[in-house]
């Protein structure tokens, strides 16, 4: 009898090996956490993993991987991979693996902003009773850019808060206006959430004239990409008083120290967490599995990054 041919796959932590599960007699698996030039055990690799969240450094990879035919990601975004795609690999995301938790951060930002949390735990930190009329999420209406499973996951949580939600995409079908349709929409909103692939049509999408068209008041949510906003934009928004934002996303990232977005008023920030939960790790490796069983079997691969 034949023995299948070796299959090597390159992983980015000792624990993705247990995470992968039981794999076929023929799979070696390598682990390589991105750091230094990839060791020679692991160069014949068809099959990659890449570290969570990778630096946009990660994509020189491709010369040292001679025999690769898949990238499997552990993220959503694509960005810091898609250069250089070789022929004859195939890139996929983790489709997904994050939509619950992002989902969840997107709703929890909305309320915090127009509850105010950042304010009243400011002041529980000062020992200081800041009785405050504070805003309702109800009743608003609320736009999200962008259409695809965390905006679905996001439109279904917004049901029980009696709010009016519409979308935007790519292109027009049900229940999804065209991204030509975007700038009429601005201005009858009041919460705008990016959640949008950074890519060359995305990149600084929200400018001055983006969050100019914004209704006066009105909420900036992003949960996509830093560079979707264009940040000197934002920050000069925010700093006059006339929008506030939440976002989870920076430009430049991580946020340096003395960076005005740290201290500019009207925004909540957080540090790149919507999807850093303790389950999101084993579902973007089962999401890694199921594709390597894929490749294995010669099947068709899915979440397949087709925007270079």
């Amino acid at each position: 009898m034949e023995t299948a041919p070796e299959v090597v796959v390159l992983v980015s932590q000792e624990r993705g090996r247990d995470l992968l599960g039981d794999l076929p007699v023929q799979v070696r698996v390598e682990v390589w956490d991105g750091s230094g030039s990839v060791p020679s055990s692991a160069r014949s690799a068809q099959f990659w993993v890449p570290p969570f969240l990778s630096g946009a450094d990660m994509s020189r990879a491709y010369t040292e991987l001679p025999d690769l035919r898949v990238v499997q990601l552990l993220s959503a975004g694509a960005e810091n991979f898609v250069q250089g795609v070789p022929d004859g690999v195939v890139l996929c995301n983790a489709r997904g693996a994050h939509t619950g938790p992002t989902a969840e951060w997107v709703v929890a930002a909305m309320l915090s902003s127009y509850r105010m949390f950042p304010r009243f735990h400011a002041a529980q930190l000062e020992g200081r009773w800041d009785h405050a009329v504070n805003e309702e999420l109800a009743g608003r209406r609320v736009l999200i850019v962008g259409a695809g499973d965390i905006p679905d996951r996001v439109r279904r949580m917004l049901d029980g808060f009696d709010v009016a939600v519409e979308v935007v995409g790519r292109t027009v079908r049900e229940g999804v206006h065209g991204q030509d349709e975007l700038p009429a929409l601005l201005p009858d909103f009041d919460v705008v959430v990016l959640l949008v692939p950074l890519t060359d049509a995305t990149r600084g999408m929200a400018d001055a004239g983006f969050l100019a068209r914004m209704r006066d008041g009105a909420l900036l949510v992003n949960a996509a990409r830093g560079p979707v906003v264009v940040t000197d934009d934002l920050v000069a928004e925010l700093a006059s008083g006339r929008l506030r934002a939440a976002i989870d996303v920076t430009d430049p990232e991580p946020l340096p120290a003395g960076h005005p977005l740290w201290t500019v008023p009207g925004l909540l920030l957080t540090p790149h967490i919507a999807g850093s939960v303790p389950g999101a790790t084993p579902r973007a490796y089962a999401v890694a599995r199921q594709q390597l069983l894929r490749f294995l079997a010669g099947g068709e691969l899915r979440n397949v990054v087709h925007e270079y």
